[in-house]
C-alpha cells in the first residue's frame, strides 16, 4: 500500500505537468500575440476602423439624408457591416501575417520550435486571427450608432449577436489560413484585388440576400459566398422583419464553412511548414 502510494505521489505531478504542458505552451503563444495586438492598438483600430466608417458614413448617412436610400436602410446595413469587419478582419489578420511569415521574416521557424504539435501552431494562428476579428466587429457598433439616426437593438438580440460575430470571425480566419498558406508574396498585390474585393460585395453586408430574387445569378453567387450567412444571421437577429435566410441554415453553413476551410487551412500550413 505504502509503496503504491510512493510510485502515485512520485509520478502523478510530473505526468500532469507533462500532459499540460503543450497546453501551457499554446496559451503563452496565444497571450503573446494578444500582448503585441495591445502595444500596436491604435495601427489596429485604424486598419479595422477607416473603411468601414465611411462606408457606413456614405451609405447610411449621406445618402440616406439625401433621400437616394430609404430611411430604413441603415438599420439593414450596420448588420452586414459590422459582419464585414468581423470576418474580412479575422481573415487579414491571418493571411497577411502567414504570408510574411513563411516569406521573408521566417518568424513562423520560431513558432515550429514550440512544444506543441504543428497543428496547434496553425489553430493558434486561426484563433488568434478571430480574435481580432471579433474586436473589429464590436468596434463598429458604437460608431454605428453615433453615425446612424433611429438605429438601435434590442438587448436581448446581443448574445446571439455575440455568437453569430465569434462564428463568423472563426470562418473568417480558416478562410485566411487557407488562403494564406496558398498564396505566394509576391501575389499580395493581386490577393485584395482577386479575392477580398469579390468576397466583400458578394457577402449581402449591404443588401439583404432575398431581395436579390431578380437578379439570380447574382443571388447564387452570393450564396456561395460564407459571409452571406453571417450578414443575414445578423441581420435575423437585429432585423427580423426584413426577409432573411432561416437563422438555422445560416449557422448549419457556418459550422460547415469553418470545418471545411479549417481543415484546408490546416492541411495547406503543415504542408508549408514541413518543406
Amino acid at each position: 500500500m505504502t509503496a503504491a502510494t510512493t510510485t502515485n505521489d512520485s509520478v502523478s505531478p510530473v505526468d500532469s505537468a507533462r500532459a499540460n504542458s503543450p497546453l501551457r505552451t499554446f496559451g503563452s503563444v496565444l497571450w503573446r500575440d494578444v500582448f503585441v495586438t495591445g502595444r500596436d492598438l491604435l495601427p489596429f483600430l485604424a486598419q479595422v476602423i477607416v473603411q468601414p466608417f465611411f462606408t457606413l458614413f456614405i451609405f447610411g448617412k449621406v445618402l440616406t439624408s439625401l433621400g437616394y436610400v430609404g430611411g430604413n436602410y441603415a438599420a439593414i446595413l450596420l448588420p452586414g457591416i459590422v459582419a464585414l469587419n468581423g470576418f474580412l478582419g479575422a481573415l487579414q489578420n491571418t493571411t497577411m501575417p502567414l504570408i510574411l511569415d513563411f516569406s521573408w521574416t521566417r518568424e513562423i521557424e520560431d513558432r515550429l520550435l514550440a512544444p506543441i504539435p504543428i497543428a496547434w501552431v496553425a489553430v493558434e494562428k486561426m484563433l488568434f486571427g478571430a480574435l481580432r476579428g471579433v474586436v473589429a466587429a464590436l468596434v463598429m457598433v458604437p460608431i454605428g450608432f453615433l453615425i446612424l439616426d433611429h438605429v438601435s437593438w434590442p438587448a436581448s438580440a446581443w448574445l446571439p449577436v455575440l455568437l453569430i460575430v465569434a462564428l463568423g470571425s472563426l470562418v473568417g480566419a480558416a478562410i485566411g489560413m487557407t488562403i494564406g498558406t496558398s498564396v505566394q508574396p509576391r501575389q499580395i498585390n493581386i490577393l485584395f484585388a482577386v479575392i477580398l474585393m469579390p468576397i466583400m460585395f458578394t457577402g449581402s453586408t449591404q443588401f439583404p440576400w432575398s431581395g436579390l430574387t431578380h437578379l439570380r445569378w447574382f443571388q447564387v453567387v452570393c450564396a456561395i459566398n460564407p459571409l452571406t450567412y453571417v450578414s443575414e444571421a445578423m441581420r435575423g437577429e437585429l432585423v427580423p422583419e426584413v426577409p432573411h435566410i432561416a437563422t438555422w441554415v445560416c449557422l448549419v453553413v457556418l459550422f460547415g464553412s469553418c470545418a471545411l476551410f479549417g481543415t484546408l487551412g490546416i492541411r495547406g500550413f503543415l504542408r508549408r511548414a514541413l518543406d
